[in-house]
């Protein structure tokens, strides 16, 4: 070991990416522990809730960049770019579930389990609530859930969500604002102002 090791904690994602260009599988290493489970929750939301099929798709897109690293568009950041990966490949699952027209309607498994302190009015609400959300998400076009999932899940910003959907920003704006309004209306007999 040289005498200045790298810390790779405090490298950014995007030298990560050059070191592992190079055959820095410790870079690799760490790329993949800061991404691989927002990218994991992202492909099972947008998968109907398939965590097998969201796990599969994280092994697949990281195999990807371990592969070709030089795939890596320098002038974007690494996370605006995996993330247009991560939706092109969603995109294309869609297109080849829309051919098998397979469904899935399995119970989503992120909601937290029930502490013995929590009231069960509260706990059950929260689980309508839950339910009724994953419904109206599911009845969202594909345009609207996707910016949905990448501003509101994945925390990404406006400009970002932008980028990764090569899109305007007025567009990505205007689509989380109508996307909030048809969710409210839909969710609206959870709001409690409206039914004191």
């Amino acid at each position: 070991m040289g005498l200045f090791s790298t810390n790779y904690k405090k490298e950014t994602d995007e030298s990560l990416m050059q070191m592992l260009s190079k055959g820095d599988r410790k870079a690799f290493d760490e790329l993949y522990g800061r991404y691989a489970g927002p990218l994991c929750s992202y492909f099972t939301r947008r998968l109907k809730y398939d965590r097998e099929k969201g796990a599969d798709f994280v092994h697949d897109l990281f195999a990807k960049i371990i592969q070709r690293p030089e795939m890596f568009d320098v002038t974007r950041t690494f996370k605006t770019w995996v993330y247009s990966i991560a939706n092109n490949m969603c995109i294309n699952e869609y297109k080849k579930m829309a051919v098998r027209s397979n469904t899935h309607n399995g119970l989503d498994e992120s909601y937290a389990i029930r502490s013995a302190d929590t009231p069960v009015t509260e706990t059950l609400h929260r689980s309508y609530f839950g339910d009724a959300l994953k419904v109206a998400l599911n009845e969202l076009d594909e345009k609207h859930a996707v910016v949905f999932e990448l501003r509101f899940m994945q925390e990404l910003s406006i400009k970002e969500i932008a980028e990764i959907m090569d899109l305007n920003e007025g567009t990505v704006k205007s689509r989380v604002f109508y996307t909030l309004k048809k969710l409210s209306a839909e969710l609206s007999v959870f709001d409690p102002k409206l039914n004191s």
